[in-house]
């Protein structure tokens, strides 16, 4: 008799040419992700290939129940690590039978700028370090802390080993991997200051495929802790007092800011973002105001500065980009809930379309 997890691993090539696609799309919340499979006949390698596809918007609240029908387009393909041989993962963007983006669809807007002319010759490479919480399913209280109570204070918790240190470590290196197989160009991963805390970095990555590939890889990272029975949180400062919160850096270069010289238009582009602060802070994130308090290696939320090497303001500029004269820099304002979509083009945005005057 076949156990349960015989046939989980079932190899279906041997019976079937047939494949099984997963259709993930953004809910109702901007945050919330959702699923659904179907049977194809054959194996997919281009997202144009793939039928669109629907889903009852009004039960993930993005449309009401007299008109709920809303239409997926299908718009970048990763290998299903969960399944394995040609079955696929499918991330897709949200429209009205009509074909308009709905609210909630923010890859439209974002496609838009990364497509435009001024924007593609730019080629911008993004890095973006993804920070988020693992928390003990029933009582929301991170894995490794005592029921109820508190670890020693933060310390030997970033990059820490040990069963006192470390807590989650085998859906870390699951995650990671499962996104290498996926195709994911996810980059590294390490445990952060306060316990319970980990980041992975996706990137380099152009355009629009940042944000197509952090999406991909939360969603990986959502379906490995539902199997190991653990809760992942992106909450910005999941614990309140002397306790860091959880971000995503981004990371973020431009043509003519890696060649010769590009140190200078760095500075520019810096100073164009200072401009907009206002603006970027309101796209950063849900909750970030608990997080940007000057405090636990962040920049106050109201005050724009930046700095060489320095961890405590807004946007960073590392110590090798300053000695070349080229490089990137790094936007230490997002939250861990931020919409990628919206951060990298919006960067985009102000460093190469906006103009100041």
């Amino acid at each position: 008799m076949a156990l349960l997890s015989d046939l989980i691993n079932l190899d279906l090539s041997d019976s079937t040419h047939k494949i099984i696609a997963e259709y993930i799309w953004i809910g109702g919340s901007g945050m919330d992700l959702r699923s659904k499979a179907r049977t194809l006949s054959g194996p997919v390698d281009d997202p144009k290939k793939l039928p669109k596809w629907n889903y009852d918007g009004s039960s993930t609240g993005q449309a009401p129940g007299e008109d709920s029908e809303v239409i997926l387009y299908p718009q970048a393909i990763f290998k299903d690590p969960f399944r394995r041989g040609n079955h696929i993962l499918v991330m897709c963007d949200a429209y009205t039978p009509a074909g308009e983006p709905i609210p909630t669809n923010k890859r439209c807007a974002a496609a838009k700028i990364f497509s435009s002319p001024e924007v593609e010759k730019e080629v911008p490479w993004y890095g973006i370090e993804q920070e988020y919480t693992l928390l003990k399913k029933d009582v929301n209280w991170p894995l490794g802390w005592p029921q109820g109570g508190f670890p020693g204070p933060q310390g030997p918790y970033y990059c820490g080993i040990g069963a006192d240190k470390a807590f989650g470590r085998d859906i870390v290196d699951s995650h990671y991997k499962a996104c290498l197989y996926a195709g994911i160009n996810i980059s590294g991963i390490n445990g952060e200051v306060m316990p319970g805390q980990w980041e992975f970095q996706v990137g380099p990555s152009v355009g629009i495929s940042a944000g197509d590939e952090l999406w991909v890889a939360r969603y990986i990272l959502e379906r490995i802790t539902e199997i190991a029975g653990v809760v992942v949180s992106f909450d910005p400062k999941p614990i309140p007092g002397d306790w860091n919160g959880a971000g995503a850096h981004t990371n973020y270069s431009t043509k003519t800011m890696r060649e010769e010289g590009g140190y200078e238009v760095i500075k520019k582009a810096i100073e164009k973002m200072g401009l907009r602060h206002k603006e970027h802070i309101a796209a950063y994130g849900e909750g970030n105001e608990r997080r940007l308090t000057g405090r636990h290696e962040t920049a106050d939320i109201n005050t724009f500065l930046w700095g060489v090497a320095n961890r405590g303001a807004s946007i960073r500029v590392g110590r090798d980009t300053e000695k070349e004269g080229k490089g990137y820099f790094e936007d230490r304002r997002p939250a861990s809930n931020m919409d990628p979509y919206v951060v990298t083009s919006m960067i985009a945005e102000t460093t190469i379309l906006w103009n100041k005057s």
